[in-house]
């Protein structure tokens, strides 16, 4: 059994990474829980059957617990990843890792010299279909990658999901929706996930450029929707999408190579090559390797010594923060921006 703690509960994903929590009762306990609202914080201890503390020092000094899982609002990010790496916790934080690449890269440098592990909420890395088109991108099955477009969009704010909620401190993410605190709005919110995968794909990113939308203007100097262009190192031109105001998001990734072309619509893979038998396009593929669990299930079961899957290292989520706020500042400026890369990725 290993103690982790957890630190911070204002990320939308908390529940759901609860409830993991509760499903991996055999190998992981909460010792503490710790949030800057103590109303919000004694909700989730209770959820969790865990000790609420008012001290992050309890937490810190305590070697009991190995790790710790940040689900702050992310301008809190670097103040918690830091002092977590301080006290050799191992870390896993939610996604973006920070407010842009300054904050991200000291947060890396951190991590980096305390030696413990990290992993971030990146859970696309996970999919059968993902993990089986770097396989063959890696094989040289594309020939030559001309393109390459992703795209993560749903109605968050359309279902009004980051409304103030100010009688449910718990479930309130309406800060999520502001920009000062959260980072980024609905684009570097939805679409840092494909550009994770996009990067992961195809390599480091040479420069980009976006243009964003207040989409509904739901949510007051917050963008809702935004499309990022992006020249990559190897050549290729990227598109990216990502936006609380789509009903739906029927085709999420499509990459067009020399050789071959494939494209995954309603999470089913079409592929076509003329190097792989049988990859005719005609119908979903599904000669696929196995899946990994979700990215949090990745990091307990690393805590515990136990290897399913591969985390996100600090230096692939600073550089995708880094990639993401250039395209802002491409959108603010109408211009392309090269993002910065202060350390090696």
């Amino acid at each position: 059994m290993v103690d982790v703690a957890l630190v911070g509960c204002a990320h939308i994903h908390t529940p759901g990474f609860i409830k993991m929590l509760g499903e991996m009762s055999d190998r992981i306990r909460v010792a503490a829980v710790w949030d800057d609202d103590p109303q919000r914080g004694k909700v989730r201890a209770d959820e969790l059957s865990a000790p609420l503390v008012g001290d992050l020092q309890t937490i810190w000094k305590n070697k009991q617990i190995k790790a710790v899982i940040i689900c702050s609002s992310t301008n809190r990010h670097e103040e918690l990843v830091r002092a977590a790496a301080r006290a050799k916790k191992h870390v896993f934080a939610e996604k973006p890792l920070g407010m842009g690449s300054r904050d991200s890269y000291r947060m890396a440098k951190a991590v980096q010299k305390a030696g413990v592990m990290f992993s971030t909420g990146y859970f696309s890395r996970s999919s059968a279909v993902h993990r089986f088109l770097r396989q063959q991108i890696r094989k040289g099955a594309f020939g030559q990658i001309t393109r390459i477009r992703g795209s993560n969009c749903h109605n968050g704010a359309l279902g009004g999901w980051f409304d103030d909620k100010p009688n449910d401190a718990a479930n309130n993410w309406r800060w999520m929706a502001d920009p000062t605190i959260a980072g980024c709005g609905g684009f570097g919110d939805l679409g840092t996930h494909l550009l994770d995968i996009m990067i992961w794909l195809m390599g480091p990113v040479q420069q980009v450029t976006a243009q964003t939308s207040l989409g509904t203007r739901r949510y007051e100097g917050c963008d809702e929707v935004g499309e990022g262009l992006i020249r990559f190192a190897n050549g290729a031109i990227g598109t990216l999408a990502g936006s609380w105001d789509d009903l739906a998001n029927p085709v999420t990734l499509m990459i067009s190579g020399t050789q071959a072309h494939a494209w995954v619509r309603d999470g089913q893979l079409y592929f076509q090559s003329k190097n792989v038998q049988g990859a005719d396009g005609q119908s979903p593929w599904t000669d696929l390797p196995p899946s990994w669990p979700h990215s949090f299930v990745v990091f307990c079961d690393a805590v515990c010594g136990k290897q399913t899957g591969e985390l996100v290292n600090i230096n692939e989520a600073a550089y995708c923060v880094a990639v993401m706020e250039a395209m802002y500042e491409g959108a603010a400026k109408g211009k392309w921006v090269k993002p910065k890369v202060p350390i090696t990725v």
